[in-house]
């Protein structure tokens, strides 16, 4: 199946890249809010492992999602080069959350034209693919095009950001 070009050009725009491990990720500058150094995080009970736990951002508190964990990638020891990514999603009922997310490094924002961007390749039957927009190509390298709402608003996230909203 083949990405028209409306699909192609909806996905047009700049991108913050950041690294896990060895791949590159990228998610649409509209939705990054800040970019923080990695502080303490506050372990939230009955939380699936990769949601953190939670952060006091200037008397907000926010839910921290290590992307890491949440992909299945192997754990390494934190570096200077480790931040959290803060970020707008949409949850499931519609409103908007603030979301920290824990990445090994942030690399650059950079603008995808249709061109360098293709459709999210088959990669079988069983492998859960949603929250992938596309493949960005640029400078030699793939990047991973990702729908933060898809990859973050799931129940256990999305109840501890209600958690605590209220």
């Amino acid at each position: 199946m083949t990405a028209t070009a409306d699909e192609k050009s909806s996905l047009t725009g700049k991108y913050l890249t950041f690294r896990l491990g060895r791949e590159s990720y990228g998610i649409s500058v509209l939705r990054i809010r800040e970019i923080i150094r990695n502080v303490e995080v506050t372990p939230v009970p009955q939380m699936p492992a990769y949601v953190k736990g939670v952060i006091n951002l200037r008397g907000k508190i926010i839910p921290i999602v290590d992307l890491r964990k949440k992909f299945d990638l192997a754990d390494i020891r934190d570096t200077d080069q480790t931040c959290i990514v803060v970020v707008q999603v949409r949850q499931t009922s519609g409103v908007n959350a603030l979301m920290g997310l824990l990445v090994d490094a942030v690399e650059e924002v950079v603008n995808f034209a249709a061109g360098d961007i293709e459709e999210t390749p088959n990669f079988g039957g069983s492998l859960d693919t949603e929250y992938i927009l596309g493949m960005a190509k640029v400078r030699g390298t793939v990047k991973t095009l990702l729908d933060i709402d898809s990859v973050v608003v799931a129940d256990a996230i999305t109840r501890a950001a209600q958690a605590v909203a209220a």
